[in-house]
């Protein structure tokens, strides 16, 4: 699946970094007599976790750093003042910041996990799915839509189509996942996917059945796992177009 950088649910995150940890802290000004510091400060470890665990490693620092001002604010003496006089209240603060800062890299590691096996399914999904329409011989147009419907959702292209016995002339992405662009190769890690229409080979045993045009959303970039397996659907493909096809060398 392709990666933005910022997407909504990482903006959505960042809001809640800053205003849970306010929103909690306030909710628990009528007990700050009664309930001990050390106790609201575990409540505002929770809406820490809970942040870094839907967000990003940037949303749970920030989360952490503003459970650790509003703590202070609304919790510590003397109330309302970004001031603590009680050396015990210090330590509290402190150790919520630290504390706050290490269980938000704990989930974000937890989330980075999860997000990787759901792409790793995805991937399989995918190879499966195509591996056997091949095997069962179906026709190859019928192979050929689903591999183009597949690298849509893949390196999320605003657009894929092929071109039968046609190659050459455009970018190519190789079997590497690279991208080679002329003599050189486009650093897709900087600049992610350039807004230019891309060729993918549909080619096995040294000959070549068409192409799939690849036409990029700007701003995306796929990960090398699938931009790997683009070129093993379209290689799949290629086993069979080559039943029906003249051999384009």
């Amino acid at each position: 699946m392709p990666v933005s950088l910022w997407s909504y649910r990482d903006h959505v995150a960042l809001l809640a970094a800053v205003l849970a940890p306010l929103a909690t802290a306030a909710v628990l000004v009528p007990f700050r007599t009664s309930v001990a510091n050390t106790d609201a400060a575990l409540v505002l470890v929770v809406v820490i976790v809970a942040v870094a665990a839907n967000g990003h490693r940037l949303a749970g620092l920030l989360a952490a750093a503003s459970a650790a001002v509003w703590f202070d604010f609304f919790l510590t003496r003397p109330y309302e003042h970004f001031t603590i006089t009680s050396r015990d209240d210090i330590e509290t603060t402190v150790l919520l910041l630290l504390v706050g800062a290490a269980v938000s890299e704990l989930a974000v590691r937890g989330r980075r996990q999860r997000r990787i096996a759901v792409t790793d399914e995805t991937h399989l999904a995918a190879i499966g799915e195509i591996t056997d329409l091949v095997a069962s011989r179906h026709p190859s147009r019928t192979v050929v839509d689903r591999v183009t419907d597949r690298l849509v959702e893949l390196l999320g292209l605003r657009g894929c189509r092929f071109e039968r016995f046609t190659f050459g002339g455009l970018p190519r992405l190789e079997p590497s996942g690279q991208l080679r662009i002329g003599d050189g190769h486009w650093d897709l890690d900087q600049y992610g996917l350039p807004n230019l229409s891309i060729e993918l080979l549909a080619s096995s045993g040294g000959a070549t059945y068409g192409r799939f045009v690849l036409e990029p959303q700007p701003g995306t970039l796929p990960p090398l796992a699938g931009r790997q397996v683009a070129v093993i659907l379209a290689t799949a493909a290629s086993a069979s177009l080559a039943s029906e096809a003249t051999i384009v060398s």
